[in-house]
């Protein structure tokens, strides 16, 4: 398989971890949208959130405790995930993005 988020959950690509459980991997994104911006993957290859199932609730778990990490979680944080290709979903790899650090506006696009 030739995913790069799969490469870095299996530490083949190298990437700044900020956290990492049985079933989850956290990492800083290396094109940050915000002074905070991590990336939250499910290290299983899954596609779409239809398919996530029961590692749904280790993904939130992981993402309370990066906002943690991070210093965000009194200030505010925003969650994004795109699902699909229309969605602007740019690596086909369920993730979540972290993002904070700073007043975020809305609309976010």
């Amino acid at each position: 398989m030739n995913c790069i988020f799969c490469k870095i959950a299996k530490k083949e690509l190298k990437s700044s971890v900020v956290l990492e459980t049985e079933n989850v991997f956290a990492f800083d994104d290396i094109n940050p949208q915000a002074p905070v911006h991590v990336v939250v993957i499910p290290k299983a290859h899954i596609l779409d959130i239809t398919k996530l199932g029961p590692v749904l609730p280790e993904i939130f778990d992981v993402i309370a405790k990066v906002s943690a990490i991070k210093k965000i979680k009194s200030s505010g944080f925003r969650v994004v995930m795109n699902n699909g290709p229309d969605s602007g979903q740019a690596v086909p790899h369920l993730h979540f993005h972290v993002l904070g650090g700073r007043k975020l506006d809305w609309p976010p696009g």
